[in-house]
């Protein structure tokens, strides 16, 4: 792995310790993102077997909070003065923020990184400031322009969660047109998966397998999108502590890294404004991210053994059977409709698509939630426990290679790829 500007490859960076909340329904639980901070940090702490002063910096992921939050978040794991750096990337905040604590290891200055994300939200998605532009304006715009009904969808709802709920639709609409044959069972199929496979997380908001007919009437959003499909939000907060090499050999913590073998985050381009609304809710950049990580390592989709994708709604989840390469451009359905249900050495159900990848067996944001600065690191948590043979009822049986998918409008599309630690001497294709 040659570095972009053709030097040295990289230093290697590792998660070794990843903690999480359990997510909750907003407004149900007495607590605040200082206590969703302190006890998804302290879970991670703990999990790496370190100490707060061992860690050398912080990266503070969240959306719905004033300026220094994660000062203020991070503080109830200790006063030692390390640099803080609060992120906002919308729903790719989490994912943002293990980009820049990876970096931050690689780049020499640190050894030891928190990154510590954590969401209290409210019933819906929300802007707080009116006074100015809006930063999505031109992506709701351009939906407008090139088709999308004006207005809100549904008279409770406000203009941000109508909005978006309303892209994502448009986009299941193209997608069912460009390719006859897709029809909205096939969504309804995606929840139902996550659904069944949230009743072995028990960190997920929403823990209940599902029936199809109950996931295709519920309360339509938007057609195709019903209420069922789409990705709650909530509160939570997650957190991983990345490493250098050298940290995690002088502190033997080689039985728990996890490597992060390869990252790329894709900002919008000028496809994001053309024709069609996949791309404008981040298609092409999820994509291009997964092309990245690919030519980084040398590895293909088939190498891969557990997904962790952003499915806000269903039909997202199947277009990104497409991006991440598990399934040719118009085939995404065939996934799905062929998927087989097995039981894992822990007695927990799973569906196995083409008899090789299971994605999101935490039931994905669908079931756990979506606490949107906590979002990307919950995905991570649950990847690192796939990897270590650690994740219980939800484990993927011999998981080697895992992918992760988090995405924000706005917009920021993050593509990760993980494997357990090797000396470098065994590397097979790296």
């Amino acid at each position: 792995r040659m570095s972009v500007n053709g030097g040295a490859p990289p230093k290697r960076a590792f998660v070794v310790g990843v903690g999480v909340t359990k997510f909750e329904k907003p407004l149900t639980k007495e607590w605040d993102y200082p206590d969703m901070g302190r006890e998804a940090g302290l879970a991670a702490l703990t999990d790496a077997e370190i100490d707060y002063r061992q860690i050398q910096a912080v990266v503070a992921s969240y959306c719905y909070g004033e300026p220094t939050s994660g000062q203020r978040a991070v503080y109830e794991l200790g006063l030692t003065g390390v640099p803080v750096f609060n992120v906002n990337n919308n729903c790719s905040s989490g994912s943002s923020a293990l980009m820049l604590a990876r970096r931050l290891v690689q780049s020499g200055v640190e050894d030891c990184v928190l990154a510590l994300g954590f969401e209290k939200m409210e019933r819906g998605l929300s802007e707080k400031y009116t006074d100015r532009t809006s930063p999505v304006k031109r992506h709701m715009d351009h939906m407008v322009n090139i088709g999308a009904e004006p207005g809100l969808i549904q008279p409770r709802m406000n203009n941000m969660t109508s909005d978006v709920v309303k892209l994502y639709a448009y986009a299941a609409r193209e997608y069912i047109k460009k390719y006859p044959g897709t029809t909205v069972d096939d969504f309804v199929d995606i929840a139902y998966k996550n659904h069944k496979q949230s009743v072995n997380n028990p960190w997920a908001t929403i823990q209940r397998e599902m029936s199809k007919a109950d996931i295709k009437s519920k309360l339509m959003l938007c057609y195709p999108i019903t209420f069922w499909m789409s990705a709650p939000t909530a509160d939570g907060g997650a957190a991983a502590v990345v490493c250098s090499e050298e940290f995690m050999i002088r502190n033997n913590l080689q039985r728990q890294a996890v490597e992060i073998i390869s990252q790329h985050m894709v900002t919008d381009t000028g496809a994001s404004f053309k024709e069609s609304f996949m791309d404008l809710s981040g298609y092409h950049m999820a994509k291009e991210a997964a092309n990245r990580c690919y030519r980084d390592t040398g590895l293909s989709s088939s190498d891969v053994d557990v997904l962790e994708v952003h499915d806000c709604f269903s039909c997202n989840e199947l277009f990104m059977y497409e991006a991440l390469q598990l399934a040719p451009e118009g085939r995404g359905a065939d996934l799905i409709r062929n998927g087989k249900w097995v039981t894992n050495k822990n007695g927990g159900q799973m569906c196995v698509l083409n008899n090789k990848w299971v994605v999101n067996p935490s039931g994905g944001l669908e079931s756990k939630g979506h606490p949107i600065g906590a979002t990307g690191l919950a995905q991570c948590t649950e990847l690192v426990k796939q990897l270590r043979g650690l994740a219980d009822k939800r484990q993927v049986d011999g998981a080697k290679i895992a992918m992760q998918h988090n995405f924000g409008i706005g917009g920021a599309a993050v593509v990760t790829m993980y494997r357990k630690y090797q000396p470098l001497s065994v590397h097979a294709k790296l």
